[in-house]
Parts: C-alpha cells; sequence; structure tokens
C-alpha cells in the first residue's frame, strides 16, 4: 500500500477529555501500512514528502469514520415483509420475512452505511438455524462480504439458549397453541436449538478462522436476559474473561423486558448479569430505554457503555431513552442504527440528526445534547464498544486511517451563516450526497461518490432479480404461520403491564 496524504480546509481529529473538539485548520493526514503516520500543517507535509498522492483539498473536511454500533441485517425486515410491531410482536412477524443470500444482504446494507460515511459496523448476527456448520459457513458468507466491500466489522453470533417466541419457555408457548399450529411452530423453533456449547464453539472457530484480517473483529453477544438461561449468562462471562472479547448485550429494551426482570429475579435486569460479573467495561448494552436512575448508576460505576438506536425505539414502540440521562451519567453512550433507521435505510448522518432532535425536551433550561455530544458518540464512543477500541473513532498517530472527506460546498449549499460552528453545521444539514470520499484502513473504498471495490448498480440488480418472483413454499408457509402467530403472543402479553 503506498502512502497517501488527506488534506482538508478543516480536520476533526477527536475530542478532548472535556468533549470539546479538537480540529485543525488547513491541515493533512500522512496515511502509510493502513495508519495515520503524521498529522500537521497541509503544506508542510506537502514539502516533507513530494510526490505522495494527495486526495481532498480546498472545500473538504475530514473526519473520523462513523461507526454504527448496533446493527443486524441486510436488507430491512420491513422490505422483506416485516411490518413494524412492537418488539414482542415482531417476533412473530418476521416469519414472513423473504429469504436473501447473506453475502448479497450484508452488501446491500454495507453498501448504505458507507455512503454516509460509516466506516465500522458492530453486526450482532441474532438469528442463524442449522447446526455448526450451516452457522458457521453463513458467518463466513457475512463477514466475507465486508471484507469484500473493504469495510471494518465486528462480528458476533448471538448466544440465545431459551424462550425464543415469547418470554417463556418454548414448549409452554407451544402448548398454548391450537393444535393444528402447534407441529409447525415447534419445528421452526427447533431449527433455532442449536445446544450452547456449540454455540461457544462458534465463537472460538471464527475467532480462529478471522484472526488475521486485520478488518474484522469477533465479539460476543449474549442476546437478552430473556433468550438466556443462568448458565448462559454465566457462560458469557466466562468467554469474556478467558479471551478479553468485548460483548454487547441488548437489555431493557421494552417494558415488558423489565417485567420480565422483575418477575426472573425479583429486581432489575441489571442486578441480575451483575451477579455473573457481566458488567464491566467490556460490556455494552444495546438499547436500555427502560433502566432506571439505579440501573444507570450500577452500569457507571462497572465501567460499562451504552448504544443508543433512536429509530428503532420509536418504529417498534420501545419508548424514548432518557439520552440526556445517559449523558450525564458519564457513560460512554454509542449510536446505533439497528434493524433500519426512520427512513428505512442505514443512513448515519440522519440517525445522528435524528437523536440530536428527538431529545429536546420542553423547557428553556431543560437539558439537551449538542451537536459535539452526537458526532461524539457516533466515533469515539462507537469504537469503545467495538475490538478495535483506541485504534478507531479518533484521528491519531497510529490509529487506523478510517476517514471521511466531506464536500462543504454540498453540505452548505446555498449558504449558510459562518458563525455557526463546524460540527453544528455537519450534524443538521449534511447529506450523503456531501460524502465525497470514505478511506477505511488507508483503502480508497468511496471515491467521489463511487464505490471502488464494488459494483453497486450490479448488487442490486442481483437482488432484485432474486427477490421479484412469487414465494418459495417455505416462506409462504410461514407467512401464513407468522399471520396466525401475532394473536396468541399479543393474549400472552395481555396484562404484563
Amino acid at each position: 500500500m503506498k502512502p497517501m496524504l488527506v488534506t482538508a480546509d478543516q480536520i476533526l481529529t477527536g475530542f478532548d477529555d472535556d468533549g470539546a473538539p479538537l480540529i485543525l485548520e488547513n491541515a493533512g493526514l500522512l496515511i502509510a501500512e493502513a495508519r495515520i503516520a503524521e498529522i500537521g500543517d497541509a503544506d508542510a507535509l506537502r514539502s516533507a514528502h513530494p510526490g505522495v498522492a494527495e486526495i481532498g483539498g480546498r472545500n473538504r473536511i475530514a473526519i473520523p469514520g462513523l461507526i454504527n454500533a448496533h446493527h443486524h441485517v441486510g436488507l430491512t425486515p420491513f422490505q422483506l415483509g416485516a411490518r413494524d410491531q412492537p418488539l414482542e410482536l415482531w417476533f412473530p412477524e418476521r416469519l414472513a420475512m423473504r429469504d436473501v443470500d447473506p453475502r448479497l444482504d450484508t452488501l446491500y446494507s454495507a453498501l448504505e452505511m458507507i455512503a454516509s460515511g460509516v466506516t465500522t459496523v458492530q453486526h450482532l448476527h441474532s438469528r442463524a438455524p442449522g447446526d455448526v456448520d450451516a452457522v458457521l459457513a453463513r458467518a463466513d458468507r457475512i463477514i466475507g462480504a465486508y471484507t469484500e466491500i473493504g469495510m471494518r466489522a465486528s462480528y458476533s453470533f448471538a448466544l440465545r439458549d431459551q424462550n425464543r417466541m415469547i418470554y417463556e419457555a418454548d414448549e409452554v408457548f407451544v402448548a398454548s397453541l391450537p393444535r393444528e399450529l402447534q407441529a409447525p411452530t415447534a419445528a421452526y423453533l427447533g431449527g433455532f436449538g442449536l445446544p450452547l456449547s456449540e454455540q461457544i464453539a462458534v465463537f472460538h472457530a471464527l475467532r480462529e478462522r478471522w484472526e488475521s484480517q486485520p478488518l474484522i473483529g469477533v465479539q460476543i453477544a449474549p442476546s437478552n436476559l430473556h433468550w438466556l438461561s443462568d448458565a448462559a449468562l454465566e457462560s458469557a462471562a466466562v468467554m469474556a474473561d478467558e479471551t478479553g472479547a468485548p460483548l454487547h448485550m441488548h437489555l431493557l429494551e421494552t417494558p415488558y423486558q423489565a417485567e420480565y426482570a422483575k418477575r426472573r429475579g425479583g429486581g432489575s435486569a441489571l442486578e441480575h448479569i451483575d451477579k455473573f460479573g457481566l458488567l464491566s467495561p467490556q460490556l455494552t448494552i444495546g438499547h436500555g430505554v427502560w433502566m432506571t436512575a439505579d440501573d444507570l448508576a450500577l452500569l457507571a460505576e462497572r465501567g460499562g457503555c451504552l448504544c443508543h438506536n433512536c429509530s428503532s425505539n420509536l418504529r417498534l414502540k420501545s419508548g424514548k431513552a432518557d439520552l440526556n440521562a445517559f449523558l450525564a451519567s458519564g457513560v460512554p453512550v454509542a449510536l446505533g442504527i439497528d434493524e433500519a433507521g426512520i427512513n428505512d435505510d442505514r443512513d448515519m448522518l440522519q440517525e445522528m440528526r435524528l437523536a440530536l432532535t428527538l431529545h429536546r425536551p420542553s423547557g428553556h433550561d431543560s437539558p439537551c445534547p449538542s451537536a459535539d455530544q452526537i458526532l461524539r458518540m457516533a466515533t469515539q464512543y462507537g469504537a469503545a464498544t467495538t475490538p478495535f477500541s483506541g485504534s478507531i473513532g479518533a484521528l491519531a498517530v497510529g490509529g487506523y486511517a478510517d476517514i471521511v472527506l466531506l464536500d462543504w460546498e454540498k453540505v452548505t449549499d446555498p449558504y449558510q451563516d459562518p458563525t455557526i460552528p463546524m460540527l453544528d453545521v455537519l450534524v443538521r444539514r449534511a447529506k450523503t450526497n456531501a460524502v465525497d470520499t470514505v478511506v477505511i484502513a488507508g483503502e480508497i473504498v468511496l471515491e467521489n461518490g463511487r464505490f471502488t471495490k464494488v459494483d453497486r448498480a450490479g448488487v442490486l440488480v442481483e437482488i432484485a432479480h432474486m427477490l421479484n418472483r412469487p414465494d418459495t413454499d417455505e416462506e409462504a408457509r410461514l407467512r401464513r404461520l407468522a399471520g396466525e402467530l401475532i394473536e396468541p403472543v399479543r393474549r400472552y402479553y395481555t396484562g404484563w403491564l
């Protein structure tokens, strides 16, 4: 890889300990061997390194690559046939989703993410049927797609060993159904019944297979309290202790999950998992919408992280997280798009703008997030939730060269008052058309708005060809089953709240 010089009118290198942005004027970044070798005045770097290829220049702003810290699938559930539902009803609704090739599925969302400035994604693979070989084969297809497009990814196969449809045992749910639904439902749930020991084996096998690939990290994802037995919680803690791998766990996404935690352990979900040593600096909690002040204090004390999934919380009727309390607690808070953003896509610029705007309560003096805080969530704090922590999320000598160049004329067209701070303008106004160049590990993966390693149009044509067909017999059967299970699941939760 040849050295390269990235220059810009302004470069956001990161944030200081107090959260203030660190911005350099007329500066440059010298890239060598996937990392940043020097940072300084643009003219001085040009003089010191004559002949080095240069990108960026005038009317460009450089920022650290954005990090989508919570992601699951490629084509969205809505695209594939699953309507937005309250989360607990969404589980059966998702049976209606069409089947998609894992490579094409992954490339689809990767294209959207990179186009909005995302350089790293936290891919939480929560549903993979079959035996160990089938799960590993699907995981390899997903991870391979990220390496094909040149995107950095933290991959995890979510641990889950119970309660796959409702917040009670599978056999209890099946027994509650009309006789004609029992066998097909049991068969479907049984397809995801990989024993816990084999799920743990998948984690170790993937770490071994991909450990030499610098763009890929493999971490642990204990899926959620209701999906995990105490034995599974203990196993996840042991895995983390033995390997040092980070953990990412959905928790307290809905009020029903808060009620489940009370019924199971008599207290909060965080108190329960803390008994197993899971609350630690290695842990990120995804969602956390229904955390109490005591939960937040406990997480801060243990040094864990949070990931706020703004669009998802709204679309699935999970509630409005108290982001301002999260930020005030001192807990590092990342930002994730989850299954899909508010426009059913993976636009991280838009997700930042939504988070900035939604959490502005009434009252002149009520707390609300700043643009600086939102961008820090999408960079530095997103990095803290991944195996790449310390090497991404900021632009520093020795760190990976994951850089986004924005065309400032497109951000501000047709006019922007120059007294408004740059990051305020960026978070409020930047759209994907302003993302000019994306560099990941020193390689240009998007240049002048065009992908360099993957044929975007060709991928979309393949997907359209694959899906513009009638349902297969299996898809039609599962679509019918999805419709038949919604009401039994709804009835189960009657009277919970």
